[in-house]
């Protein structure tokens, strides 16, 4: 078999700044070669079994050199498998994708070049810097930052020619030169009051911006601890930053926000938190394992007429039932005779991807059932093995109900050292648990003897149920969702001052 190598950009950091053909790439590839500036949670996108290489590239610290680099994606194309090499911003700018191209062209390997928004664009605008605007640049130049160390000058850069240019200079990699670049600019005439933004992190929720003058930007770096990646832009458009500064505006910018629910069911908060300009760190507790064979299921199916009220109570639910009547050659027409509840809006659009308006959808679960059952009901119930009794006992006390178990929540310890570590970095403002057994699940994980640490952190509850178990546990619950589903949870955070 002949294998093949993607040269993906990345793009700046911004995890939906991904183009569609580099998703495609990850997802297919066999070996994923990438670099520090590329976003780690594309790799969450590779199919099982996908062999990771990480090659480093810090500042003047990297992992492998790039002659080593060439050699490792080349020696894995020639086994046959298809490679991508993913890297920060585009592979053709300051990326040396050039290089890598050309080493594969050299020994007969196929490869595709797939571009990526450069941080030099990308990370100036979510800054508030456009790159060129009418009034004040018809021009920008992106230029390395990497100078020579022995004090000669580097002969491929012009600094007359920069110096004396009216358009934005973008200088990548370039923070530990910050004073060469900054005195050579003004010796070859740029006005020492020429505006400089210093961006950190460019396009990610912990980004930094710092603003200066050409003269003083250096001390202000030192000063401000400014440390590689960041970029440097000099000219007059980062006076616009002011005005067009939309990023760190956002109401979650610089919140870093734990999730613990499983990677399926977390995709929903994890987007809301990341586009709400928030740092979502993935810490899945449970895995979803359906009880494959259910013989207790297809009976209550059978007998569905003999039910007055079908609950169903998460995602999870309503996927592995309406599966299981598909499974079974039925179809949402053996549900005429009775009422649908939808525990959530959530569980209400599931069902309703399934061709079926919920009847009844209560914000506040079973205060709100007891004014709707009759003791004349009855209830079917299909939902986690792991699952509280209260739902149950509460309908008990007024109808006749049947619970039936569709899968069961399992403990995924497969990351404790990096939850602890996350714990004790003091980074995180906020945890979010969005049902009792993630709750259960994350002491599990983390050991009793570790729940003050999750009291240092502002716990978000999705509802009464999951913090009363929080509480069991002696959780400090410091919010609770006024409706129980993720943008309940979501509002919680936002509304907290």
């Amino acid at each position: 078999m002949k294998g093949k190598v993607y040269l993906v950009g990345a793009g700046p950091g911004d995890y939906k700044l991904l183009t569609l053909k580099g998703l495609e790439c990850i997802k297919k590839a066999d070996v994923i070669v990438y670099d520090r500036l590329a976003n780690k949670n594309y790799l969450k996108e590779a199919k099982e079994n996908c062999e990771f290489i990480y090659v480093g590239k810090a500042s003047s610290n990297h992992t492998l050199p790039q002659d080593d680099i060439n050699r490792v994606i080349a020696d894995k194309a020639k086994e046959g498998k298809i490679v991508t090499r993913l890297k920060g911003g585009d592979p053709y700018v300051f990326g040396r994708g050039g290089e890598e191209g050309e080493l594969l062209k050299e020994e007969g390997i196929e490869f595709e070049v797939v571009p990526g928004i450069t941080s030099a664009i990308g990370g100036l605008c979510y800054a508030g810097i456009p790159i060129t605007h009418r009034d004040y640049a018809s021009s920008f130049h992106v230029i390395t930052g990497h100078l020579r160390d022995d004090d000669k000058e580097n002969p491929e850069i012009n600094w007359n020619a920069l110096a004396n240019t009216n358009g934005t200079l973008v200088f990548l990699m370039g923070v530990a030169n910050l004073q060469k670049i900054s005195s050579n600019l003004i010796k070859e005439g740029k006005s020492k009051d020429t505006p400089v933004a210093l961006i950190s992190w460019a396009t990610r929720s912990n980004q930094r911006v710092i603003t200066s003058t050409l003269e003083n930007v250096y001390e202000t770096a030192v000063r401000e601890n400014v440390k590689p990646p960041t970029l440097i832009a000099v000219g007059d458009v980062v006076e616009l930053r002011d005005k067009l500064n939309f990023f760190e505006s956002k109401p979650l910018f610089g919140k870093n926000v734990i999730v613990t629910r499983s990677r399926t069911q977390s995709s929903s908060l994890v987007s809301k938190i990341s586009d709400l300009g928030g740092n979502p760190i993935e810490v899945p507790t449970i895995k979803i394992e359906k009880i494959e064979n259910n013989i207790a299921l297809e009976n209550e199916i059978k007998n569905i007429k003999d039910y007055t009220y079908l609950i169903l109570t998460s995602k999870n639910a309503v996927d592995i039932f309406f599966d299981k009547l598909d499974e079974m050659d039925l179809d949402s027409r053996v549900l005429a005779n009775l009422k649908v509840c939808a525990i959530g809006s959530a569980t209400a659009k599931e069902i309703k991807n399934r061709g079926i308006k919920a009847d009844v959808v209560p914000e506040k679960f079973v205060a709100e059932l007891k004014d709707v059952l009759k003791d004349s009901d009855k209830v079917l119930i299909p939902r986690s093995k792991n699952a509280r009794d209260f739902l149950v006992d509460k309908i008990s006390e007024i109808c006749e109900v049947k619970e039936v178990h569709i899968y069961e929540t399992v403990l995924d310890d497969s990351k404790k050292d990096e939850v602890l570590d996350i714990l004790n970095s003091g980074e995180a403002d906020y945890i979010t648990f969005a049902s009792s057994s993630t709750v259960t699940n994350f002491v599990d994980i983390i050991g009793k003897e570790n729940i003050d640490k999750l009291n240092e952190l502002k716990v978000i509850s999705i509802g009464p149920i999951t913090t009363q178990t929080a509480k069991s546990l002696n959780i400090n619950v410091y919010n609770e969702a006024e409706v129980s589903t993720i943008d309940g949870m979501i509002d919680s955070i936002m509304n907290d001052k």
